[in-house]
């Protein structure tokens, strides 16, 4: 098996090593992935200047470009092989909720959408998350994400993934497949004047998880639920946002002021 590995925290991030020597044991891995830190990219594409691979070792390149370049040159020309299936992460935080909207390493992710086998973003989910520098901190994700791949990937619909939260404890209680929740309105930006005089913002802070569950999925928890709770959260996600259940609706609101054409 060939396996692809991209992130968006960047190729020396502990996260995206420990899952490489992980998942090492499954197949040849591969990593390609940005220069430095690349976070809320989302899908985005670099399309202003070239993109420049370069192998710092063996199957390991870095790009500068985003996690979504890293997916899209790995899987179109870079090299002479295909992928049997594309990893991102180990994120260094949650990717729940809106946050797959702004997220880079689902971004990467979902370029690897039309493989056969689901592309797999993972992420792990915790308050200090973020100052880790060690490998051994993203052991027990990468190891669960290893088991969870060797065990077979489950059947989705075409340019459908799988978006992983792993939760940062010592000992996981299982997993649950989750739906994707919500959040409440961002925290407010923080304005700030620099050493020269301008003035220069901060982006605020995501906003809190909503607690209250879906009406129609009772036997169901949102994915903030699983990881609150010390589960893994298994939530399939997909590219086709449009909301067939009110087409028809809208249609009918707008066939009196815009000039609709219905073949």
């Amino acid at each position: 098996m060939n396996i692809l590995i991209a992130n968006d925290d960047g190729v020396f991030a502990p996260g995206i090593q420990a899952l490489a020597r992980a998942l090492s044991t499954l197949g040849r891995v591969v990593v390609v992935a940005p220069e430095s830190e690349r976070s809320g990219y989302s899908s985005a594409l670099t399309l202003d200047r070239p993109l420049r691979p370069v192998q710092i070792q063996q199957d390991v390149w870095a790009v500068n470009g985003t996690p979504a370049d890293c997916v899209y040159l790995a899987m179109n020309g870079l090299f002479d092989f295909e992928f049997d299936l594309v990893l991102s992460g180990i994120n260094s935080g949650a990717n729940l909720g809106d946050d797959v909207l702004y997220s880079g390493t689902i971004g990467a992710a979902f370029e690897g959408r039309l493989m056969k086998q689901p592309a797999i973003a993972v992420s792990l989910a915790g308050p200090n998350v973020r100052a880790y520098e060690s490998i051994e901190n993203y052991t027990v994700a990468a190891e669960w994400v290893r088991d969870f791949v060797a065990k077979g990937l489950p059947s989705l619909p075409p340019r459908h993934i799988l978006n992983i939260n792993v939760p940062d404890v010592v000992e996981l209680k299982g997993a649950k497949i989750t739906y994707q929740g919500k959040r409440t309105q961002s925290k407010p930006i923080t304005s700030h004047v620099d050493p020269r005089g301008r003035q220069v913002y901060w982006i605020g802070l995501s906003g809190e998880a909503v607690a209250e569950p879906k009406k129609n999925l009772h036997h169901l928890q949102s994915d903030f639920y699983a990881i609150a709770n010390g589960f893994v959260s298994i939530t399939p996600i997909q590219m086709d946002a449009t909301n067939y259940s009110i087409l028809e609706n809208v249609q009918m609101q707008l066939s009196s002021k815009v000039m609709l054409v219905n073949d």
